[in-house]
């Protein structure tokens, strides 16, 4: 593949020379049965590079919660890893439902995520019988936040 720029400075002297940047995968996988054209180089590479979305979720998921184990107790910590991997879930939920078309928020990480999204600068009023949450208009997720909202709102109900 093209080098890019953050691994310029590691190149060998023939990668600098022909600006290619060269990797190996090692795998035991030779064939897998029912699945055509699982034989090539194309598809190995394709499933090597499908398994570093799932790697990077599990680097999200530790940053969301057990790099922060709140006690020594096992069973403290049995529960906050229990509302952490919930926490997960629902973060990931969220993004397949509703942040699909947001370039900055769809492949966000745990802490930006907090920032633009869940610590909300609103407020909850009530008229009329009714909840009314008031956003404020300077915030600049304001849009992102209500389609969000909106698509969630939207959904059908669970049978």
């Amino acid at each position: 593949m093209r080098a890019s720029r953050r691994h310029l400075k590691k190149l060998t002297a023939f990668e600098q020379k022909t600006g290619w940047r060269y990797s190996i995968t090692a795998t035991d996988i030779r064939h897998m049965w029912g699945i055509v054209g699982s034989h090539q180089i194309q598809f190995l590479d394709a499933l090597h590079r499908d398994h570093t979305e799932v790697e990077d979720r599990v680097r999200t998921n530790k940053a969301i919660g057990p790099a922060n184990l709140p006690s020594q107790p096992w069973q403290i910590n049995t529960a906050w890893m229990l509302a952490a991997n919930l926490a997960a879930d629902l973060d990931t939920w969220l993004r397949l439902l509703t942040l699909h078309d947001q370039d900055s928020l769809e492949d966000a990480g745990p802490d930006t995520m907090r920032l633009r999204l869940h610590h909300l600068p609103a407020r909850l009023a009530r008229h009329a019988r009714r909840r009314i949450l008031r956003i404020e208009r300077t915030w600049p997720w304001a849009a992102a936040f209500t389609t969000a909202w909106n698509r969630i709102t939207q959904l059908p109900a669970a049978t």
